[in-house]
């Protein structure tokens, strides 16, 4: 039997924040398919700033908030087969989103996908990644938001 009834799962765990549901499967989808990636299972947990600070410092051992973090739960890096969970703060969210001139939803909708390409191996440790991060997540956001 198949762990996974589905290979997304979204929950909304804000007490007063969201994103609608489907949108956000559209795009995960998306990325996905522009990615080749196949997906055993994607956990999106959309929460506020303490369950997220709570993460990182637990396992990261960063006592700071963070937009986004992701858990991968591959055992194998060169596989195409995603599996892990990721964990928006929707609060970073609703306090950024005018420093980057942007609404609240396209900049949550953001860190999804930067969610799921740190889960399909993407990493933004250096400049050069950061930028090719950037890049993608723009090339989504138009493609399903627009």
């Amino acid at each position: 039997m198949d762990p996974y009834p589905e290979p997304l799962s979204i929950e909304n765990d804000h007490p007063s924040l969201s994103l609608d549901e489907v949108t956000v499967d559209r795009l995960i989808q998306h990325v996905l398919d522009e990615e080749d990636a196949s997906p055993v299972h994607i956990s999106v947990v959309l929460s506020d700033h303490d369950t997220v600070r709570r993460l990182n410092v637990a396992y990261l051992d960063h006592d700071y908030n963070t937009d986004v973090l992701s858990f991968s739960m591959r055992d194998d890096d060169a596989s195409d087969a995603v599996e892990g969970e990721v964990y928006v703060d929707l609060d970073t969210a609703q306090e950024r989103h005018e420093e980057f001139d942007t609404s609240f939803e396209r900049e949550a909708y953001r860190y999804v996908v930067h969610g799921v390409l740190h889960l399909i191996g993407y990493d933004d440790g250096t400049e050069e990644g950061q930028d090719a991060m950037r890049a993608l997540e723009d090339q989504y956001l138009d493609a399903v938001l627009s």
